[in-house]
């Protein structure tokens, strides 16, 4: 497939503009170290941060009911981390901001904020994402003119809703939405299905095999970083180093 018209470009957050779990294992750390100052108890029942993790993916799992919500998961293993401590639960909420603001320390891909600034000087940016990254914090917020996320839109990729909604954010037609992520099922497929034009991001490398449904939903373009969609949407190819982009 080629581009056609793009009058707006959307894109995912984690793992397409900067890492995630580099971001996630260090405000875990933070989390773990301030419950062993403000709860030592915690030192027993749960000494590492990797116990601590383990107890947050255990407590989603016994919490369909919460899934995509990211507060409320990490508020309740938080708690249960208390109970088990013998520790206040009420400190649930201090340590839940401190895991939170760390979160947001994150260390963007090289090309993203060049690409960001040039893109946002062209076309109006949406932030579509089912995380919970506040824009503002992690350093990219003046490039984009709207943020959805699942848990403030009520639902998430690769629901349709909530691509339509960021073509209608910025006012255009989904058509000419272009949507950008790493995520084939939910990046790709969810925006092909909105009707959107989609740009899968391969950083490390691609074959087919990662696509899934590739050859059911294949993408409009293929990148392996922003640089490429730069040049893809008619930016020069000096922006940044890189490749030029492989339309599929």
């Amino acid at each position: 497939m080629r581009l056609n018209k793009v009058s707006a470009i959307s894109f995912d957050l984690d793992d397409t503009l900067w890492p995630f779990g580099p971001a996630v294992a260090r405000a875990e750390a933070a989390l773990h170290a301030w419950l062993l100052e403000q709860a030592p108890g915690t030192a027993l029942a749960l000494p590492t941060a990797q116990a601590l993790r383990t107890l947050r993916d255990e407590h989603e799992l016994s919490r369909p009911d919460l899934a995509g919500n990211f507060r409320a998961l990490r508020l309740g293993s938080i708690r249960l981390a208390l109970e088990l401590a013998n520790e206040d639960v009420a400190l649930a909420e201090a340590a839940y901001e401190v895991f939170y603001l760390a979160r947001q320390k994150v260390e963007f891909y090289e090309d993203v904020l060049p690409a960001l600034s040039w893109l946002s000087a062209r076309f109006p940016l949406v932030a579509v994402t089912n995380g919970n990254a506040d824009l503002k914090l992690v350093g990219c917020g003046e490039f984009f003119r709207a943020h959805l996320s699942a848990e403030g839109f009520g639902c998430g990729k690769p629901d349709a809703g909530i691509f339509l909604e960021a073509a209608m954010s910025v006012g255009v037609p989904p058509e000419e939405l272009l949507h950008v992520g790493d995520d084939f099922n939910l990046d790709v497929v969810g925006a092909l299905n909105a009707g959107l034009q989609a740009a899968w991001l391969v950083r490390d490398g691609f074959t087919e095999a990662e696509g899934g449904g590739f050859n059911a939903s294949r993408p409009h373009l293929k990148i392996r970083d922003l640089a490429m969609l730069c040049q893809a949407v008619g930016g020069p190819g000096s922006l940044i180093s890189a490749p030029r982009s492989t339309a599929c």
